[in-house]
């Protein structure tokens, strides 16, 4: 069973400032996972002080997820309806199409007109399943690196894991590190970590290359069966076949 998400207000006036009727913050979680386009981050004020009864909602906030986490939100609240003698949770959730995917499972609690924002930590819902992106699980193999046509026998290969990890073959050495997605098209690698063993050119040249070229990896898109890499221009520098 979840928590609830805990938040300790006393009374405040009704002249208060815009400051001091509104919680600041953001919401983020551990796990390697990209949230799909369409995610929306629901963060509300209840009171819970009577246990017998349904919680009564003072507040809520829905918010269009465009980035991934963290992500920041403002939720308003009116200090009239708040009670000196109540309760009140604040929780949060992220959700697809009416799917929970996260949600809070740890205690914050909130001062009257604190300056500092709220940091909720939410924790995979148990039912839900977050859609890797397109380009996650399958080995994909260089057929281009900057241009230019792998070297003949020579492999250069990278897998993305749903889980966040990526590995692969640079042309002689094995490599380990993580990725990251940004909204949908959104990608970064790094670091990467490989073994050392010598190699000779043209293995040691491509794999250099290759691995630069994955440190500028910042967008990715799939177009007719392959996988292409572009830097923060948008110069593809990495063209990928499915192995």
């Amino acid at each position: 069973m979840h928590r609830r998400t805990l938040v300790a207000l006393a009374a405040l006036p009704v002249a208060a400032s815009a400051e001091e009727t509104r919680i600041r913050g953001t919401a983020t979680y551990r796990e390697r996972m990209a949230l799909p386009p369409g995610t929306v981050l629901e963060v509300a004020l209840e009171d819970i002080a009577r246990a017998d009864a349904p919680a009564t909602r003072i507040a809520e906030a829905r918010i269009p997820v465009e980035r991934q986490v963290p992500i920041p939100f403002v939720l308003a609240f009116d200090p009239a309806r708040l009670d000196p003698r109540g309760r009140y949770a604040l929780r949060a959730t992220l959700s697809r199409d009416g799917q929970v995917l996260f949600r809070t499972d740890t205690i914050h609690v909130v001062r009257p007109g604190q300056a500092e924002p709220v940091a909720l930590h939410l924790v995979r819902d148990g039912s839900a399943a977050v859609p890797a992106p397109g380009f996650a699980g399958p080995r994909w193999v260089a057929t281009a690196i900057r241009g230019q046509a792998p070297a003949a026998g020579v492999v250069s290969d990278v897998t993305f894991a749903p889980d966040g990890a990526a590995y692969g073959a640079g042309g002689c050495n094995r490599f380990r590190g993580g990725w990251t997605a940004e909204g949908a098209e959104g990608l970064k690698l790094g670091p990467l970590a490989s073994t050392m063993m010598a190699c000779e050119d043209p293995k040691d040249a491509q794999e250099r290359c290759f691995l630069e070229a994955l440190g500028l990896v910042r967008r990715w898109r799939i177009e007719g069966g392959s996988l292409l890499l572009s830097d923060a221009t948008g110069e593809v520098v990495l063209r990928l076949g499915r192995s």
